[in-house]
């Protein structure tokens, strides 16, 4: 959930200009791309891990790209509603009324991002698919990581970095329990 800048437009107003707006929904963008591409890779992990087929893995892939999409965007259209909500029931001004906007950028960087993991199911079916879909996968979460240095004060490259670390850990975790499972069943 975002919470509008200080320094940032009057209350009720988005900023126009591009760094400000990007700003604005940097919360969204980066919650939305993160967990699109950590949660589909874990999917594809998962998957992999258990030695199912390419089909399995796009289909729910795809499946999860969109539900939990829907779902990140409605969730944080949710929070930002009751947070206004609990504002208004203590007398505060309200915060935040484009809370429609912002659930917009999360499910938009959700899917965006999300679908990266999945594209070489879909363009190289086949035992190579899953060694590009890590190269891919691990340059878009740096990438997007390194993206924040663009509207922040942090360094691109430990930007960046963190966001790969964060990933990658999860992508583990999801490929080492598809296997587990898999010799369990």
């Amino acid at each position: 959930m975002s919470t509008p800048d200080p320094g940032g437009p009057a209350e009720g107003h988005e900023p126009t200009e591009l760094v400000p707006l990007v700003r604005h929904y940097l919360g969204d963008l980066i919650y939305g791309a993160n967990d699109g591409i950590v949660t589909t890779f874990a999917v594809v992990s998962g998957v992999t891990g258990a030695a199912l087929e390419s089909r399995v893995i796009i289909i729910l892939g795809f499946a999860n790209l969109l539900a939990d999409g829907f779902s990140m965007g409605a969730s944080n259209v949710l929070a930002i509603r009751s947070d206004e909500d609990a504002r208004a029931a203590s007398g505060r001004p309200p915060n935040e009324p484009f809370a429609l906007r912002h659930g917009w950028w999360t499910f938009a960087a959700f899917i965006v991002a999300g679908a990266i993991p999945l594209l070489s199911y879909v363009f190289l079916p086949g035992p190579r698919a899953f060694p590009v879909a890590v190269t891919l996968t691990f340059i878009a979460l740096f990438l997007v990581g390194a993206a924040r240095s663009f509207v922040t004060t942090r360094s691109w490259l430990k930007s960046g970095l963190e966001m790969l670390m964060v990933g990658a850990a999860a992508a583990g975790v999801a490929y080492l329990l598809g296997a587990a499972i898999e010799r369990l069943t």
